[in-house]
């Protein structure tokens, strides 16, 4: 026996070389019943079995599907007393024609079944109306005396109760042809029947002999305590199985980004800290020396809160130092804004639009040094597109201590952006807040261009002197949609929250995350 048999063999499951064994002793087809019967197996041990071998190649299934036919309780009925156009042809052949009135007191079917009579009276073409009267036709005076072939089926039908489609004749099958339209008249039952036929390679295979011989597939500690497995015969393995396909649990590759940048930022020694979703105008805007007619203080721009829709401002010591930075740049050297703040617009609530509110709410609270980052939710008034969300996530950092300056502002970017696996590059840009002021690109080399991620800057005096901070603090905002989007290979952000659940299951596990220290 060559050794690719033998490994055949030794793999096949007990079941699968009983079949084998029952179709090489009939030298013929076997149903998956009488290799049942046979073999001592129940109905699913011999069609699991048939499958995998007709996998291997061993054997091959033929399905032959046949259809039997029985009566319905309508179909009874017809056969005992005669299809309703049958009825009516009887009382006209006599007449020859009848107006229709005289004709439907003339029968018994009630109204429902005088019509289904008349159009099959019509319809199988043995008699026609013309003007109101019905009237026998040559074909209806031929068959009145001999049953046709949907009649005959009826009869044969009542009495064998039911009848093989492949058993009948070219007549009774063009009668089935008319019967099947008619509602409520037969039942079809489809039935397959399945044949087992050893294939070459099975024939082979059983040629070589096979030995049928108890098999165990785990070795338990009473095999190896009673020696009994010295004279133990144990299933083979195929390695080469298909395994079957299973979807783990994941985290969202989202989620899975966001936890990234936390490690990284954890790990470059910062603290993490989180603010509230719903603010006033005062930390989200006012605060951040963001004029109160600025443009992105619109309704159009931003969402405000109806209920309650107030907040509650700081102490007035610093309501008061910010009312002066904005209106005549207090004691920064700076000229301010120049116009009547208002305490009434600074306590609007707000949906935060960005997490820079929170790096405000740090510093008032923590004195430098220090260093902290956070991983937040914002909203904007934007409309849905293929990359834009009216709620996305920003990661909002600062550092704050003696001798810090834009230098290492942009050393702490590269450093980040290059744990992500990016190349980064800055250019000059504008926030109120902020100055100096950079925006960071990445590049991408599949598209060969720059594509900008997020903003950051020195904090203006005109914010620090308020929050009664006299170091310098370096902050940066950037998007995390964004970044997902180029990470994870897809074009339109809304993929990052719909239940797609196929596009989510081809995701590798750790798509391009590494969350190990």
């Amino acid at each position: 026996m060559s050794t690719e048999k033998a490994r055949i063999i030794n793999e096949l499951h007990l079941y699968e070389k009983k079949v084998l064994k029952a179709l090489e002793l009939s030298q013929k087809s076997l149903s998956p019943e009488e290799i049942a019967r046979s073999e001592n197996l129940d109905i699913k041990s011999v069609m699991s079995a048939a499958g995998s071998l007709a996998s291997k190649e061993l054997i091959r299934v033929q399905k032959d599907t046949d259809e039997i036919l029985s009566l319905l309780n309508d179909g009874k009925r017809y056969a005992q007393e005669g299809l309703p156009e049958r009825k009516l042809l009887e009382i006209i052949y006599s007449e020859k024609t009848l107006s229709l009135s005289d004709l439907g007191h003339k029968t018994d079917l009630d109204s429902k079944e005088f019509k289904i009579g008349l159009g099959w009276l019509v319809r199988k073409k043995w008699a026609k109306i013309e003007q109101g009267e019905v009237k026998i036709s040559t074909k209806g005076e031929d068959v009145y005396i001999l049953p046709q072939a949907d009649e005959k089926l009826l009869s044969l039908l009542l009495e064998k109760d039911q009848i093989s489609y492949k058993e009948l004749d070219s007549e009774l099958k063009s009668g089935y042809k008319f019967l099947k339209t008619r509602k409520g008249l037969l039942k079809l039952d489809k039935i397959t029947q399945h044949s087992l036929i050893l294939t070459e390679k099975g024939q082979n295979i059983v040629d070589d002999g096979i030995k049928i011989q108890e098999e165990v597939t785990q070795l338990t500690h009473e095999h190896l305590k009673s020696g009994e497995w010295k004279n133990l015969q144990f299933r083979g393995y195929n390695v080469h199985a298909e395994y079957p396909e299973f979807h783990p649990g994941k985290v969202h590759p989202l989620r899975r980004i966001m936890e990234e940048i936390r490690n990284i930022f954890l790990k470059l020694g910062f603290t993490e800290y989180r603010g509230p979703i719903l603010e006033s105008a005062f930390w989200n805007f006012d605060c951040l020396f963001q004029p109160q007619d600025h443009a992105a203080r619109e309704m159009q721009d931003t969402f405000y809160i109806k209920n309650p829709s107030t907040s509650h401002l700081p102490e007035d010591e610093m309501v008061k130092k910010v009312q002066e930075v904005h209106q005549d740049g207090g004691s920064t050297g700076s000229e301010g804004w120049c116009y009547q703040w208002d305490r009434d617009i600074a306590r609007q609530s707000v949906l935060r639009t960005h997490t820079t509110c929170v790096s405000a709410r740090f510093l008032k609270e923590n004195p430098p040094p220090l260093k902290m980052f956070s991983v937040g939710r914002v909203f904007r008034r934007e409309t849905i597109t293929y990359k834009h969300l009216p709620e996305f996530n920003q990661v909002e950092g600062i550092v704050a201590a003696d001798g810090i300056n834009f230098r290492n502002l942009l050393g702490i970017l590269k450093e980040f952006y290059t744990r992500l696996g990016f190349k980064v590059r800055f250019r000059p840009a504008y926030f109120p807040y902020t100055y100096l002021s950079t925006e960071c690109e990445i590049y991408l080399k599949e598209k060969e261009s720059w594509i900008e991620l997020g903003g950051a800057g020195m904090f203006r005096p005109e914010v620090l002197e308020p929050l009664g901070v006299e170091t310098p603090v370096a902050a940066f905002g950037l998007g995390i949609e964004r970044l997902a989007m180029l990470r994870l290979g897809i074009k339109d952000i809304r993929m990052l929250y719909k239940s797609d659940i196929g596009w989510l299951r081809k995701l590798p596990f750790t798509h391009g995350v590494n969350l190990q220290d």
